[in-house]
C-alpha cells in the first residue's frame, strides 16, 4: 500500500499531537511493509506568522496531489484582532470547503477504563458507541450572504441548505448505520427552521431505500438532553453543521475529554483527518496534551484512505490496551491513575501497537 499524506500540524498542541500521529502511522507502515509518505505542510497561525495567510496556496496546491490530509489544529489568541477571513480558522473552513469532504465522521466511544473521567454515572455511560456524521460545506458556516457591519451594529449569517447536500450526507449516514446497529438520528430543529423542515423532509426520503434501517427525528434542544442522559439509544447521529458541531463536542463528556476524540471527513478531492480538539495554545509545549485523538484519527487514515481494516483495529485495540493500563495524560487522569506526558504516551501506544502487530503476523505464519 502506497499512501501520500499531507501533514498540516498547525498551531497550539497540533504539532505535539500529529508528532505523535506520524509515529503511528509509521509503526504500522514499517510492520505492514507499506509505503507511507509525510508531506509537511503550513496552515492555521503559523502559515499567518510565515505567508501572511492562514491557507497559502502553495499548502492547498501540494494538498490536492495527497491521498490524505492529516491536521493537528488551528487558533491562537495573539490573531484575536484580525477579521474572521484571516484568522487561522479561516484557513480551516477554507481547507475543508477546497477539497469537497462533506460527511464529517465523528466517533464517540464510552471506553470503560476512563468511566472515571466523565462526569456522567458509569451506568449512562457504559457501552456508548455513538457515530456523528455531520454535513461540512453547507449551513451557517458557509452560507450567504454574510456580514458584520460594525457602524450600523448588526450582522448576520445565512443557514442554507439545498436537498441535494441533504442527499448525499444523509446516504453516507445509513449506509454507515447499516454495517452497525440499524439505527439513524436525524437531529434538526424542524419545528421553528424552515432550512430543518427541508432536512427533514428529505431525511425521511433518503430513508426508505435504506429499509433495514430505523430513522428517528430528535429536535436539536431534546438531542442535547437525551446525550447526557440516555446516550445508548444512539448509533449513528445525522446533523447539519452547526448542530453537529456542538453535540459532537457535548459526546465528549461521554468521552472523558475532546482529547479523545478524532474525526474525519470524506466525500471530496482529498480525505481530511482531524482530531476533535482544539489548538489549546495555553498548554502548548507542556507535555500536557493528549494525543489519543489525533492516534485514534490516524485509525481512521488508515480504515478510510488506506483501506487497511486490520491495522486501523489494531491502533484503536492498542489505545484501548494502554487505557486499561491504567495511562493517562493530564486531562483524563484522576485518583491513582499514572499521568504521563504526550511524548511518552505516544510511546506507550506504539509499543502496545507493535505487539499487536507482530502476535497477528505470527498467528498468520502459523
Amino acid at each position: 500500500m502506497n499512501l501520500k499524506i499531507a501533514v498540516l500540524a498547525g498551531d497550539g498542541i497540533g504539532p505535539e499531537v500529529t508528532h505523535e500521529a506520524i509515529g503511528i502511522l509509521k509503526a504500522v507502515a514499517e510492520l505492514g511493509g507499506h509505503d507511507f509518505t509525510f508531506v509537511p505542510l503550513l496552515i492555521g497561525g503559523i502559515a499567518i506568522t510565515e505567508t501572511g495567510s492562514p491557507l497559502p496556496l502553495e499548502t492547498l496546491d501540494a494538498t490536492l496531489t495527497c491521498d490524505a490530509a492529516l491536521l493537528g489544529a488551528v487558533g491562537d489568541n495573539k490573531f484575536n484582532a484580525l477579521s474572521p477571513d484571516k484568522r487561522p480558522e479561516a484557513g480551516l473552513l477554507q481547507i475543508r470547503q477546497a477539497l469537497g469532504g462533506y460527511a464529517n465522521l465523528r466517533p464517540s466511544i464510552a471506553y470503560k477504563a476512563l468511566s472515571g473521567s466523565s462526569p456522567l454515572r458509569p451506568e449512562v455511560t457504559e457501552g456508548v458507541d455513538i457515530l456523528f456524521v455531520r454535513e461540512l460545506l453547507g449551513g451557517l458556516y458557509f452560507g450567504e450572504p454574510r456580514w458584520w457591519n460594525k457602524e450600523s451594529d448588526e450582522a448576520i449569517n445565512t443557514m442554507r441548505y439545498t436537498k441535494a447536500e441533504v442527499v448525499r450526507v444523509a446516504r453516507v449516514a445509513f449506509e454507515l448505520a447499516a454495517k452497525r446497529s440499524k439505527k439513524v438520528t436525524s437531529v434538526d430543529k424542524a419545528n421553528v427552521l424552515e432550512v430543518s423542515q427541508l432536512w427533514r423532509a428529505t431525511v425521511t426520503e433518503v430513508a426508505k431505500d435504506y429499509p433495514e434501517v430505523t430513522l428517528e427525528h430528535q429536535l436539536v434542544d431534546s438531542m442535547a438532553m437525551h446525550l447526557m442522559n440516555i446516550p445508548r439509544n444512539f448509533d449513528v447521529v445525522l446533523t447539519e453543521n452547526l448542530f453537529g458541531d456542538i453535540l459532537s463536542d457535548e459526546a465528549g463528556v461521554i468521552t472523558g475529554s475532546l482529547g479523545m476524540l478524532p474525526s474525519a471527513t470524506l466525500g471530496g478531492t482529498v480525505n481530511l483527518y482531524e482530531p476533535v480538539h482544539g489548538s489549546a495554545p495555553d498548554i502548548a509545549g507542556t507535555g500536557k496534551a493528549n494525543p489519543l485523538g489525533a492516534i485514534l484519527t490516524a485509525a481512521m487514515v488508515l480504515r478510510h484512505s488506506a483501506r487497511l481494516e486490520a491495522d486501523a483495529k489494531a491502533v484503536e485495540n492498542a489505545v484501548h490496551k494502554v487505557l486499561d493500563a491504567g495511562y493517562r495524560t493530564a486531562d483524563i487522569a484522576r485518583g491513582s491513575a499514572q499521568t504521563v506526558t504526550t511524548q511518552q504516551m505516544g510511546k506507550l501506544v506504539h509499543q502496545a501497537l507493535t505487539e499487536s502487530i507482530d502476535k497477528r503476523q505470527s498467528m498468520h505464519a502459523v
